[in-house]
């Protein structure tokens, strides 16, 4: 590691352990911490590249499900996430930490509210679709998928406001078929972002 980093022209600072563990955030740290610059996306650039893909998340809060729904959206081949409202920092370490190395495949936007992000997918000639138990039964509506798909994914509390969802073309839940009540945020997006996917690929 100590190699490549210096072949990259990057300074490196030697420390002691009891410094290490100061700067870092965790109870037993890799032994590297690194200052990087952040490079989030632009919503600009992102609809510019014509994206057949992309999660909106408005008011996401736990770091761990923003991370897992990144990293998500990018083994899916997603072509943006886009952050609205009050969602988490994406580059706060528990979420960083979630994406495995996502954060820096797949270009995330923030700093953004939901309305332009929904008007720009809209000229774009996507169909945004809400992630909501009161949304329509997933499977119905499966053939819509293969079309240019933004999903919209809400808080894990309390989902998406009915002022967001009103913003959404259609509203699907996912089918639950044991005993669960519910499945976690990142879960599900998981399932609608691969679902997708499967979609537009087999139409290609």
């Amino acid at each position: 590691v100590r190699d490549a980093v210096r072949e990259a022209g990057l300074e490196v600072e030697y420390t002691t352990e009891a410094a290490l563990d100061a700067m870092a955030d965790t109870v037993t740290p890799q032994g590297i911490v690194a200052v990087a610059r952040q490079s989030p996306s632009s919503l600009k650039d992102v609809f510019a590249a014509e994206p057949r893909l992309i999660a909106i998340c408005e008011e996401v809060r736990d770091p761990g499900n923003l991370g897992t729904i990144i990293r998500a959206a990018d083994a899916a081949g997603a072509d943006a996430v886009v952050l609205t409202g009050r969602t988490v920092d994406p580059y706060n370490p528990k979420v960083v930490r979630a994406t495995t190395g996502s954060l820096f495949h797949v270009p995330v936007v923030v700093g953004v509210e939901l309305a332009p992000v929904v008007e720009r997918a809209h000229s774009a000639g996507m169909r945004v679709i809400a992630a909501d138990v009161g949304g329509d039964d997933f499977l119905a509506r499966r053939s819509m998928l293969a079309e240019p798909t933004a999903w919209l994914f809400g808080n894990e509390a309390r989902g998406l406001e009915d002022e967001a969802l009103a913003q959404a073309d259609f509203a699907l839940r996912l089918p639950i078929y044991g005993r669960a009540e519910s499945l976690n945020l990142a879960t599900a997006a998981s399932v609608c972002l691969y679902e997708t996917a499967f979609a537009q690929r087999a139409s290609d």
